[in-house]
C-alpha cells in the first residue's frame, strides 16, 4: 500500500478476518458508511502468541485531525472484534499520511448520494484549493445550487441549497 491509495483488504487470511469484522463498524456521524466506505480503515495485523491468543492491531486515520467520532469508532472497532472472540484488540490512529476524500470508495459515495448527502467530487488539491464551480443536488440532480455554509453538520460537511427545489443538503467536501 502507497501513502496515496485507498487501503485493500489483507492477503493474509487472520488479517483479512480481523478487515473483514472492522470493515462492518459504521461511521457514528453518517451511519450509513462503513469506515472502510470512507477509507479511514488503513490496515489489519494479526499475532499469534503461540497459546492460541490473537492480538489484533488496527489502523484507522481520522478525516481530520479533530474529528470527535474517533474514539467511538475505535470503541466500536474493539467492541466488533471481541464480539468474534479476539482477545487482545489495538486500535492505533495515525494522521500520516493525511486522509483525503479520494480514499472513500465508488459504494461510499454511492451511500452518501442515497442517504441525501452530496458526495465529494474530484480529486483532492496538493497545492492551492481549487473552487468548485457548482455542486450537484442529491434531490434532484440539479447543479443550480450554492453554499450557504463552508461547515455543516460536521466540519466534513459543507451546507447547500438547491435553487431549483429549494432543499437544503450536506455536501461533503474534497479534502
Amino acid at each position: 500500500m502507497t501513502e496515496t491509495t485507498t487501503a485493500t483488504r489483507p492477503a493474509d487470511a487472520a488479517a483479512a478476518r480481523a478487515w473483514d469484522i472492522a470493515a462492518t463498524v459504521c461511521d457514528p456521524e453518517i451511519p450509513v458508511l462503513t469506515i472502510e466506505d470512507l477509507g479511514i480503515l488503513r490496515e489489519t495485523k494479526v499475532d499469534d502468541d503461540g497459546a492460541g491468543t490473537q492480538a489484533v492491531q488496527v489502523t484507522i486515520t481520522p478525516t481530520y485531525s479533530g474529528c470527535p467520532a474517533m474514539d467511538a469508532i475505535r470503541d466500536d472497532v474493539i467492541r466488533a472484534l471481541a464480539s468474534k472472540g479476539y482477545q487482545r484488540v489495538d486500535v492505533k490512529m495515525t494522521l500520516s499520511p493525511a486522509w483525503t476524500t479520494d480514499w472513500m470508495t465508488d459504494a461510499g459515495k454511492a451511500k452518501l448520494e442515497e442517504y441525501g448527502i452530496a458526495a465529494p467530487t474530484g480529486k483532492a488539491a496538493a497545492g492551492p484549493v481549487k473552487v468548485g464551480i457548482s455542486v450537484k443536488c442529491p434531490q434532484c440532480s440539479s447543479l443550480n445550487t450554492r453554499e450557504l455554509t463552508r461547515f455543516g453538520s460536521t466540519s466534513c460537511k459543507a451546507l447547500y441549497v438547491c435553487r431549483d427545489c429549494k432543499e437544503p443538503f450536506d455536501y461533503f467536501k474534497v479534502l
